[in-house]
């Protein structure tokens, strides 16, 4: 079931994005009145699951999900349709156009993409507002065990000032991905700031590791359940770790520490059991385990305890509109960084690039509206930028040959668009093959 959660939520979100991006090029062309032939949605290699032709163009639904198109007369696209380029230019077609009308159709995808995306985070700022966790309420620090962030010099008990200069304020879901791109991380431990700077290649180091977040905060360690065979019984579900012979445990880390250290040997401890505080006994097997499932605690119940106070900031739907804005433009100025970071040998991130399996795996197992829409609008950037890339067969690169031609007043030959149009898609399939062949060799060596 879970498969199939997955698979509706990427099914919708793809489908979602195709449509707006080519509906992009669809309108300005037909209010320039270009004849738009097709309409599809993925794509129709040697037949179609649905078609219907309405006016002068074909709408319809191919069978492969790739992506999706429409085809305008007259323009050199992937279709190669050299028989109708051969012809006399007709009026109603592209390439009769004036160069600031295509312009405007062929940028029209990218437009929509980056609109769609600052209405979806406008849309989430209003409807769920933002939840957080001061950064100063982090006491005790963050929990480290990512292997990668303890070889990078984080340690559990860190606490997180500021990243690239930028003071921490919240704990958030941006967090991990600000750690990524960082220059420099200023901490404290024990009392002392330290300077920590991630080495160039972070990024390949991080996917060496399970994947998760890269810091935590630190929680109580929890009961989730007692297996039948464990030596525990003393122990309840729910169950939530106070002390160990007479030591403080209030949070996970400090529990496992003494379970490490006192292998094979019986302990006493207290736990909270319906808010009570109850003596048990505790039996540590030769590896340092108890030999039951861990839990995690809620964030109300973290809060209840006196861990944590968890803050949420609603807005109104004009104080969301500079808030979405916000969160907009820095998803935009992430992904860029990203970029940067992958086009750049050092770093080796170019081995974290996936293809469809990576997109597929971001969406959660269970059905959240929160998290398609987060999903979502961070797709609607990717696909904007990665359409602005100045390659032959993307937008980009009729961008590029438009600017060159309003720029110089000559217009590139058809027949140099026709091979610039070839190499385009030779190297776009040759960068689906990379990416998707990433997914496959992680799947197989995972």
């Amino acid at each position: 079931m879970d498969i199939v959660i997955k698979l509706s939520q990427f099914l919708l979100s793809l489908s979602l994005l195709i449509i707006l991006h080519e509906l992009g090029h669809f309108i300005p062309a037909k209010l320039f009145k270009t004849r738009v032939e097709k309409f599809y949605l993925f794509f129709d290699v040697k037949y179609s699951l649905f078609k219907k032709k309405i006016g002068e163009t074909e709408y319809g639904i191919g069978w492969l999900p790739l992506g999706g198109y429409v085809k305008i007369s007259g323009m050199i696209d992937e279709s190669m349709d050299k028989e109708q380029m051969a012809e006399p230019p007709k009026p109603w077609e592209f390439r009769t156009k004036p160069a600031w009308q295509r312009l405007i159709i062929m940028l029209g995808g990218v437009t929509v993409n980056f609109i769609l995306a600052f209405i979806i985070y406008i849309g989430m700022a209003f409807v769920y507002g933002d939840t957080y966790i001061a950064n100063t309420d982090l006491k005790d620090g963050i929990l480290v065990e990512n292997p990668a962030m303890l070889k990078a010099g984080f340690r559990t008990g860190d606490k997180l000032i500021s990243i690239d200069d930028k003071k921490i304020e919240n704990i958030d879901g941006d967090l991990n991905m600000n750690i990524i791109m960082a220059k420099q991380i200023l901490i404290e431990r024990n009392g002392k700031q330290i300077t920590i700077t991630p080495p160039t290649d972070f990024v390949d180091q991080l996917s060496k590791t399970e994947k998760g977040p890269l810091l935590r905060m630190r929680v109580p360690f929890a009961v989730k359940n007692v297996p039948a065979e464990s030596a525990n019984q003393d122990l309840k579900p729910k169950d939530i770790m106070v002390s160990i012979n007479g030591q403080e445990t209030k949070y996970y880390d400090q529990a496992i520490s003494i379970f490490k250290n006192n292998k094979g040997k019986t302990l006493s401890a207290i736990v909270l059991r319906d808010l009570k505080q109850t003596p048990v006994t505790l039996k540590v097997d030769n590896k340092g385990k108890l030999g039951i499932e861990v839990g995690s605690v809620d964030l109300k119940t973290l809060e209840k305890l006196g861990y944590y106070k968890i803050s949420t900031k609603e807005y109104s739907f004009a104080e969301s509109i500079p808030v979405g804005l916000e969160k907009g433009k820095n998803q935009l100025v992430n992904y860029g960084k990203q970029l940067k970071m992958i086009f750049n040998p050092q770093t080796k991130a170019y081995k974290q690039v996936g293809g469809f399996g990576a997109i597929f795996g971001i969406f959660p197992p269970t059905w959240s509206w929160e998290a398609f829409w987060t999903i979502t609008a961070l797709l609607s950037i990717m696909l904007g930028v990665m359409n602005l890339l100045p390659i032959p067969a993307l937008d980009g690169g009729h961008v590029m040959f438009l600017l060159y031609e309003m720029i110089s007043g000559k217009k590139p030959s058809d027949k140099f668009l026709e091979n610039a149009q070839m190499i385009g898609i030779v190297l776009l399939i040759t960068l689906l093959i990379f990416a998707n062949g990433n997914d496959i060799y992680k799947a197989i060596t995972k």
